[in-house]
């Protein structure tokens, strides 16, 4: 090992934001502390969620994702466009390969700076998402908050798209719900034993949701990129919309299309790039 400063990357996918450590030339170690000190917006870089991009034997990258609670997650939607985005240029590919927690990723790009990552097939069984006990119709479980004969939110659909996913739908906008009140509290909930992703989700055209995000370990997030395809794969069960919609975050927009051929979920949206830096000798341990 070597203290070394370690270069870093700052990238966002709809306000979404990164940091990004490339460790297959020098291998990195993170701890929990680390990870949380590199994401504080007040005395660190700041941002959602910590990237290590590592040499995998499947894929032309490993992605490790790391969340500003300091925890390793399984996967990062808005995260893969971006690390996509990085290899076409370096590799010239038409198509790429990303490993993770939550799967193997092919994406390609999209035109107009676009890119599309192909997220897999949704998991709908309770055991799956998974949840703590069964439910045969993950397309409503029985939840809610607020008084039991007039409940604020309630009978929110489950899935698992490389992570867990809670979406509660309303009739008005999602804006007027105080998410950063109640996101906390369910996305601990005993019914997840591995946490959840909260979204509050309004149908707003026949291939049109509007939703908000409370992330699993990050909080309110711009933008959360297996959250639009969670909602988008729940309101086609639900017959709400169509199988392929336009999802609108604080952020921005993605378009999800849940191909009704093999189930897979594609997720096109836009990247950007913010700047580049170096963390501070032996904030990071890397190889030499």
């Amino acid at each position: 090992m070597n203290d070394a400063p370690v270069s870093f990357r700052k990238m966002n996918g709809l306000g979404n934001d990164f940091v990004v450590i490339d460790g297959r030339a020098r291998p990195v170690v993170l701890s929990e502390e680390t990870a949380r000190a590199i994401a504080n917006r007040k005395t660190g870089v700041g941002c959602d969620q910590l990237i290590v991009l590592e040499k995998s034997p499947r894929a032309d990258v490993r992605m490790r994702i790391w969340n500003n609670e300091g925890f390793e997650v399984e996967s990062c939607g808005n995260a893969s466009r971006c690390i996509a985005d990085l290899l076409f240029a370096e590799t010239g590919k038409g198509h790429v390969t990303i490993d993770t927690l939550g799967g193997l990723l092919l994406c390609t790009p999209a035109g107009d700076g676009l890119v599309t990552v192909d997220m897999g097939a949704p998991r709908v069984g309770w055991q799956d998402i998974p949840l703590a006990e069964e439910f045969q119709d993950t397309r409503h479980i029985e939840l809610q908050i607020g008084p039991i004969d007039d409940p604020i939110l309630h009978s929110p659909s489950v899935v698992n798209v490389g992570n867990p996913h809670c979406i509660f739908w309303v009739d008005s906008d999602v804006n007027g719900y105080q998410l950063e009140r109640f996101g906390p509290m369910l996305e601990h909930h005993p019914l997840f034993p591995e946490r959840a992703n909260i979204t509050v989700a309004q149908v707003t055209g026949p291939d049109h949701l509007t939703i908000r995000v409370w992330e699993r370990g990050a909080g309110l997030t711009r933008a959360c990129g297996t959250a639009a395809c969670a909602a988008a794969v729940c309101a086609a069960r639900l017959r709400k919309t169509g199988r392929k919609v336009r999802v609108t975050l604080p952020g921005g927009d993605l378009v999800i299309d849940w191909r009704q051929s093999d189930d897979h979920i594609l997720m096109t949206g836009a990247v950007a790039y913010e700047f580049e830096g170096e963390l501070p000798a032996g904030l990071v341990a890397a190889g030499a």
